[in-house]
């Protein structure tokens, strides 16, 4: 059975900007390749933490936004803890609310955007 999954990683922020879009499509090919299908993607860019970790004050968060198995969840969690680029990660499984709240997010984003175009 297929469910729905969103997770959001931290990454380093001694990446450059080259290195962080490498490790993200890592990740989502990974995802893809264990018969996954990516919903949407979404690079937050750098941003200061609410505590240090590791003696970092700032990191890059990603977020991705997936179907796939529930049995692929542990094998992709490894992925992160053995990615020395990844310093916190977070999966959660989106229940039918979460997933509305989600198309709902996304859509006003995307208007909110072609607003900013037209102008």
């Amino acid at each position: 059975m297929i469910k729905q999954y969103e997770t959001v990683f931290i990454a380093t922020p001694i990446l450059s900007e080259s290195q962080m879009k490498e490790a993200a499509a890592k990740y989502s090919t990974l995802i893809t390749e264990n018969g996954g299908q990516i919903v949407y993607e979404e690079d937050w860019g750098l941003r200061k933490l609410a505590y240090p970790i590791q003696k970092k004050t700032t990191g890059f968060y990603h977020l991705i936004e997936f179907k796939a198995e529930p049995a692929f969840i542990a094998k992709f969690e490894t992925q992160f803890k053995r990615d020395e680029r990844i310093i916190r990660f977070q999966t959660v499984s989106m229940d039918k609310d979460a997933v509305a709240y989600a198309e709902r997010r996304r859509s006003k984003k995307a208007a909110a955007q072609n607003e900013t175009k037209e102008d």
